[in-house]
């Protein structure tokens, strides 16, 4: 009897953890309108940026040719130094005009703590933008239409 008790006290302390590690982070849909520029595909780079500015992480980039990710000047210095396995957070590249739907996912505890999150573009033989658009982390920044400077018309963000 003891050990049937004992077995799922583990089970459901077990269930908890699971539980609570999925607590701590949400999935976002993020949807990104391209501008209607003329060239090849772009490669978009979106990171986690700390509240001092520096780059804490990858959450996704679009564009899967490993050799033109020095393209991205910025991040790339960062993803040389702290090199990452992104190939689950990796997707095709967007041209001019289209549209691409993905879904982040962010700590909760990042959330309305002076961090944000920067996309960066690059198309080849053409301008590079380290911040085509910056969304401040804060529950107003992640709800509003983010107005891109660059290849990137806006982006939007929606809790999944």
């Amino acid at each position: 009897m003891k050990a049937i008790i004992k077995t799922a006290l583990t089970g459901a302390f077990i269930l908890l953890l699971s539980f609570q590690a999925t607590a701590q982070s949400s999935k976002y849909k993020c949807m990104l309108q391209m501008s209607n520029y003329m060239g090849e595909g772009a490669y978009v780079v979106v990171s986690l940026i700390n509240a001092k500015g520096e780059y804490e992480k990858t959450l996704y980039v679009m564009g899967d040719d490993k050799k033109w990710y020095n393209s991205l000047k910025e991040w790339y210095k960062f993803n040389s130094k702290k090199p990452s396995n992104i190939s689950a957070i990796t997707g095709a590249s967007v041209t001019g005009g289209d549209r691409s739907i993905t879904t982040i996912e962010i700590e909760n505890s990042k959330i309305n703590h002076g961090y944000k999150l920067r996309f960066e573009s690059a198309v080849e033989d053409q301008k590079y933008h380290v911040n085509d658009v910056e969304i401040p982390l804060t529950t107003a920044g992640i709800a509003a239409k983010s107005e891109g400077k660059g290849y990137i018309r806006y982006v939007r963000l929606s809790k999944i």
